[in-house]
């Protein structure tokens, strides 16, 4: 185990009982499910799902989830990587933590959204740690659960936001002895690295994120039709397609009963987001695998963590500083298929030292699960592009 600066900070390692995956094969077993949809048999492609999961694939995931999928692999996973707890502001935060064997490696902290988890990173974090191309960045890879999420604690008050993670996270390197460190995120994950790189520049180096949320109210004059396009796109989903959002932010230990209570409707709530956001005709399963996606649903469940992830909407939803700007140096990569896009001229507003901005023609809201080759080679060059701003590469 790596040398701490903090003796609060222990080795763990996941271990559902055999109790708890037979009572999920059970409850498997026993599902209740409604009727198909009214869509008409003979659409196709995303048309199928304009309703929801639709029966037939969630019966197909149902039983290879019964019969087939093997939670003890993932387990081993996790174990290899390497797994901690830490106690930070009272509440217990678990980590994947790979340090690299390079002499020159950087520290980089990698926060996942919802309905992500450190599954999201998993298949990354070696060629992060250890690229195979000596002249590519190398990391001490450090990848926490948020609160509330996996094997994190849950918050028993509130204030558990985006600004208080990013400040315990700031935190947990310390104790793993990285005073300054890289960032990156998407989703949940790109606000808290936002947040990072606006309030704590003494510590953040720089940041890579797929997510660039710019400042409320700025104009669409100026922008090509592409760029205009990007920002009808995010309003539609924002108007249109955000309910499970508003549901989260509003009332989520109503939700959080069905989430927690039922594997079936657990599956479909997250898969209905993968099948959404994926950058894909049809299924997520053309990009992503059915057991990486069982993965991160089986976490969740385990972990019984299907309302406390979901308050993190009630925390935060809408609640980015307005006024916070980004100095420290900043690459950004936007997804064609992600479900937030914003025009560069749009992100400079509040991240003002963009060393290095990317549209890829493919990929959507999960890219280190739909091509992790890809990703992992962005980040490493996102990031070069950072530390070359700064003068330590």
């Amino acid at each position: 185990m790596p040398p701490y600066e903090s003796l609060d900070v222990r080795a763990f390692e996941a271990r559902a009982s055999d109790t708890d995956l037979e009572d999920l094969r059970a409850r498997l077993s026993a599902a209740r499910l409604p009727e198909a949809e009214t869509v008409a048999s003979t659409e196709a492609g995303r048309q199928r799902w304009v309703q929801g999961v639709p029966l037939a694939d969630l019966e197909e995931v149902v039983g290879y989830w019964r019969t087939g999928y093997d939670w003890r692999k993932f387990e081993a996973r996790l174990d290899g990587i390497g797994q901690f707890r830490a106690v930070i502001d009272g509440l217990g935060i678990h980590f994947l933590h790979r340090r690299s064997d390079r002499a020159d490696a950087t520290p980089l902290i990698m926060s996942h959204g919802w309905p992500g988890s450190v599954a999201e990173f998993v298949d990354v974090i070696d060629a992060l740690a250890n690229p195979e191309d000596s002249s590519a960045p190398a990391f001490h890879v450090v990848v926490p659960s948020l609160p509330g999420f996996g094997y994190s604690d849950k918050p028993s008050t509130t204030g558990w936001g985006t600004e208080k993670i990013a400040a315990a996270w700031v935190e947990l390197m310390r104790k793993l002895g990285y005073n300054k460190f890289l960032a990156h995120g998407g989703d949940w994950g790109g606000v808290i690295t936002t947040i990072l790189g606006g309030r704590f520049p003494e510590h953040v180096l720089g940041i890579h994120t797929t997510l660039a949320q710019a400042p409320p109210g700025l104009s669409t004059e100026g922008l090509t039709a592409d760029e205009r396009r990007w920002t009808e796109e995010t309003g539609d989903f924002w108007h249109h397609r955000s309910a499970y959002a508003k549901q989260q932010a509003t009332r989520p230990q109503t939700i959080g009963y069905s989430l927690v209570d039922s594997p079936v409707g657990l599956l479909a709530w997250i898969l209905d987001k993968f099948a959404e956001w994926t950058d894909t005709e049809d299924s997520p399963f053309e990009t992503i695998s059915r057991d990486r996606i069982l993965d991160n649903v089986t976490l969740y469940w385990l972990t019984r963590t299907g309302a406390s992830s979901a308050r993190i909407y009630y925390e935060s939803h809408n609640s980015l500083d307005p006024d916070l700007r980004v100095d420290v140096p900043a690459a950004i990569t936007t997804y064609p298929r992600d479900i937030e896009k914003y025009p560069r001229a749009w992100a400079q507003e509040r991240f003002r030292h963009i060393v290095r901005w990317r549209a890829p023609t493919s990929g959507g809201h999960f890219p280190s699960l739909e091509n992790s080759d890809y990703f992992a080679r962005d980040v490493q060059a996102g990031l070069a592009a950072v530390l070359a701003a700064t003068g330590t590469r």
